[in-house]
């Protein structure tokens, strides 16, 4: 998406506009104009030049932003409240004329304040007083003026073309009035009967009014965007680099991949990298949101924008400029805002013609009451009121200004939504769907129990394991390695190393067999062993059997563990009403026993990664769903799912196919993030039922219907005062946001969890998987193994395919039946012989 300013837009009339004529720019394929950020996202092959004149001739200014190389504080300046002085020198300004005008138009009247003595029997002389005093008060506000007839002239009539037509109205009517008082005092009359139709002081209170809402509108909409001024000022200006062993001080832009940099303690990280030299903790809660420092050795990543508490840390410069981490989530913040929620078309489908709409029931309201015979002044006012009481500014801010202080919130809180829908649609989740492994689980399998045979102490039986675990790379027996290595168990030498795929492993320690590996793998088990694999197995832990000579040494069990937060998050998930599903690749039994520690309503297991798409779809059918994973093979169930959500410390692949992104890789985070998603949801209806109503009820009380009924009538200036506040109520209901609580749970007692019987889902779409072992001939090497793996790994049903030259088989995993035919003639052509 190209991120383009747009200036000169004043309410939502103007927004409609600009995407209307932005849209139908050919080969543009989506816009998004925010009047909160005076930005457009713009997605497509449009060039620059011709969205730039689409935004031109529709009667606004576009200019593309600049690529940033950093989130420096400048960027920060960009969404500097600019406005805000200006309007407070404009109101300055305008309030010291209003105040003499009123001086003059109503003192002596209202309050008995005593006239200059030339004043006195003459009243030309007052209106032109009056006329210079009001003309003072709009030369001062001409923007609205300008604004509004450049909206005219463009056939896009806006909020400002409302106020300029109320105001010059009432400034025309009265400076005809003078003419006709000039001409009557001519003609020798005192002109007196003409002061009730001078409206200068209601032409200049319109503008000082609908001037102090914008000026508090301005103030407010500047605090929608303080949290993601804090995150563009969290990166440092200069790095100190090491060039030709010397520290030298650079700007951050000059900052290079592969650049080693220098952190002194209490500094910033200036961009991301890995620590090469030195120990430290880092303050990473500006990034996640987490208070507790991380501590950081050689190997470690760091972030920049995050601080170095202690420790003389030199690294590596890994991702510099808009690749960093920090860059990254301001472009996630700063997109969602550039993006439209749902919600949000009702609202612009109004916009669009709002103006012109209450044009037409302005002058309806005057010609009405005129032939209802009420004199001119009556019924201008009636037309004026309702001209400056409509308020489009209010339906325009109303979603934009939630999406912003929701997605800052989320952000200080390290969950980052990507687009303004994904904001809206996680709070009408009623399905989560949670991948095990790295979201619930940790994602590392490590060493759980340790069940020695009679007459070997837990020691040595790891110790054996270790020596034979030492030569492998299965993720497995490297938790038994580290469990040693945390014990400072020092594995002996083994000879005669051999993997046997899916079984186990086998060496020579001492001149005997060493093995270890499944229960296949190993013979004579003793009953009460293979029992306690049992029941580990239940606990959804892998038993891993050894025996030295011969005889049974014992068994090692390791698991991927639950994460410590899990099972709370899945808690409140539940009681939020909502239906949590586990879906994994293992087996049945391990799936259930992780899913019932974790639990979780419902289990899928054995699912292959193209089935949990699968899985998602047919959840879907039941309600919306929220996926949340972490690995690539998650990526397609991210994208199928309503909202997909990553976990931060996922892999690249998964965050791009996210709609959200979780910083902290915390379960309750998805929990606070539906929490959040349904608050902002519902101060974006609140925005909007306050927008609508304060016009339906306006606009009629403005144009007299309720004068015949009730004798309710609405002057002009009541009616810009009315019109002031609507913009900054709004605004003030959206910074409640900011007070909201995302990991304050309360359960919902009332929500019923969603019913997957009916589907039939689990029989459908678990993967039955199979294994298969055949016989082969004629494999004499490693690379005759690669050979026939891929011969075999090519047939439709065959998941996976383990051959072995020194067992002269193949164990085959299956996600359906493979006729021996298809095996056969797959084997024969790679050039091996099939025995069967």
């Amino acid at each position: 998406m190209e991120q383009y300013n747009v200036t000169g837009m004043s309410c939502a009339a103007c927004q409609a506009r600009v995407e209307k004529a932005v849209s139908a720019v050919p080969g543009v394929t989506s816009c998004a104009v925010s009047l909160l950020t005076n930005s457009m996202g713009v997605e497509g092959t449009a060039d620059e030049a011709s969205i730039i004149k689409a935004v031109t001739d529709a009667g606004y200014g576009a200019s593309k932003k600049g690529a940033s190389a950093i989130p420096a504080a400048e960027n920060a300046d960009a969404l500097a409240d600019t406005e805000t002085p200006k309007l407070i020198r404009r109101l300055i300004a305008s309030a010291a004329f209003l105040l003499v005008l009123m001086y003059f138009s109503m003192g002596h009247m209202m309050w008995g304040w005593p006239l200059p003595s030339f004043f006195e029997g003459n009243h030309v002389a007052m209106g032109l007083v009056q006329m210079l005093l009001a003309a003072a008060v709009m030369i001062i506000n001409q923007k609205f003026f300008i604004s509004g007839v450049k909206g005219l002239i463009h056939r896009a009539p806006n909020m400002d073309t409302l106020v300029s037509l109320g105001s010059g109205a009432s400034f025309v009517y009265s400076v005809c009035s003078l003419f006709a008082m000039t001409a009557d005092v001519a003609g020798g009359g005192n002109g007196e009967s003409y002061m009730d139709r001078f409206y200068f002081e209601s032409a200049a209170m319109i503008l000082v009014l609908i001037t102090v809402g914008k000026l508090l509108e301005a103030r407010s909409k500047g605090k929608t965007t303080n949290a993601l001024k804090a995150l563009m000022r969290l990166a440092p200006q200069s790095a100190v680099i090491l060039i030709n062993g010397a520290q030298t001080e650079v700007p951050i832009n000059q900052v290079k991949k592969g650049d080693v940099f220098i952190v002194k303690p209490g500094e910033k990280y200036p961009v991301d990298g890995t620590v090469l030299e030195g120990a430290g903790a880092a303050d990473e809660s500006a990034l996640t949101g987490e208070s507790i420092p991380v501590d950081k050795a050689p190997g470690s990543f760091v972030s920049a924008g995050t601080v170095n508490l202690n420790g003389y840390m030199k690294c590596e410069a890994a991702r510099v400029g808009e690749d960093t981490t920090l860059s990254q989530i301001i472009k996630m913040v700063s997109d969602a805002a550039a993006t439209k929620a749902p919600i949000a078309k009702t609202a612009d489908r109004v916009s669009g013609v709002f103006v012109p709409v209450v044009i037409g029931i302005a002058i309806v309201a005057a010609a009405v009451w005129l032939a209802a015979g009420k004199d001119m002044g009556f019924a201008l006012s009636r037309g004026i009121s309702v001209l400056v009481i409509s308020c489009p500014c209010a339906l325009g801010l109303a979603t934009p200004v939630a999406i912003m202080v929701g997605s800052g919130l989320g952000a200080r809180n390290g969950i980052l939504f990507k687009t303004a829908a994904a904001l809206e649609q996680t709070g009408k989740t009623r399905i989560v769907a949670l991948d095990k492994t790295g979201t619930i689980t940790n994602g590392a399998p490590v060493l759980t129990d340790i069940v020695p045979a009679n007459g070997i102490s837990e020691e040595e039986l790891l110790t054996f394991a270790a020596a034979l675990e030492t030569k492998s790379e299965h993720p497995l027996a490297k938790a038994i390695t580290a469990a040693a290595a945390e014990r400072g168990v020092t594995p002996p030498e083994i000879n005669d190393f051999t993997a046997v795929p899916g079984k186990g492993l086998q060496g020579n320690l001492n001149g005997k067999t060493l093995s270890g590996g499944k229960r296949a793998f190993i013979r004579n088990i003793p009953e009460a062993m293979s029992a306690k694999a049992d029941a580990l197995a239940d606990e959804g832990k892998t038993p891993l059997f050894f025996a030295y000579d011969g005889n049974v040494i014992g068994l090692i069990a390791v698991a991927d563990t639950i994460k410590e937060d899990s099972a709370q998050a899945i808690k409140e998930l539940r009681e939020m009403g909502l239906t949590v599903v586990m879906l994994t690749g293992d087996n049945r039994r391990t799936a259930d026993a992780i899913g019932k520690n974790a639990g979780v309503d419902a289990v899928f297991a054995n699912v292959l990664p193209g089935g949990k798409e699968e899985i998602i779809r047919k959840l879907r059918q039941k309600g919306r769903v929220t996926m949340v994973g972490d690995g690539i093979n998650d990526a397609p169930a991210l994208t199928s799912a309503d909202t997909g959500i990553a976990i931060g410390a996922g892999t690249d692949v998964a965050i791009d196919a996210a709609d959200a992104v979780l910083m902290n890789s915390k379960l309750t985070d998805v929990a606070a993030a539906i929490r959040l998603s349904k608050a902002t949801l519902r101060n974006i209806r609140e925005n909007l039922f306050w927008a609508f109503i304060y016009n339906v009820i306006g606009i009629p009380l403005a144009a007299g219907v309720w004068i015949p009924v009730f004798g309710w009538t609405l002057s002009p200036m009541f009616g810009a005062a009315a019109m002031s506040l609507s913009s900054f109520c709004v605004v003030s209901n959206a910074l409640r946001l900011n007070l909201f609580k995302p990991y304050k749970h309360k359960s919902n007692k009332k929500a019923e969890p969603v019913d997957l019987t009916d589907l039939q889902i689990i029989k459908e779409t678990e993967n039955k998987s199979m294994e298969k072992t055949v016989k082969i001939n004629g494999m004499m090497c490693p690379r005759c193994e690669a050979h026939v793996k891929k011969a075999l790994e090519a047939i439709p049903g065959v998941e996976a395919a383990a051959p072995s030259h020194t067992e002269n088989n193949a164990v085959l995993t299956l996600s359906s039946d493979v006729p021996d035919d298809a095996l056969k003639a797959a084997v024969e052509e790679a050039g091996y012989d099939y025995i069967g």
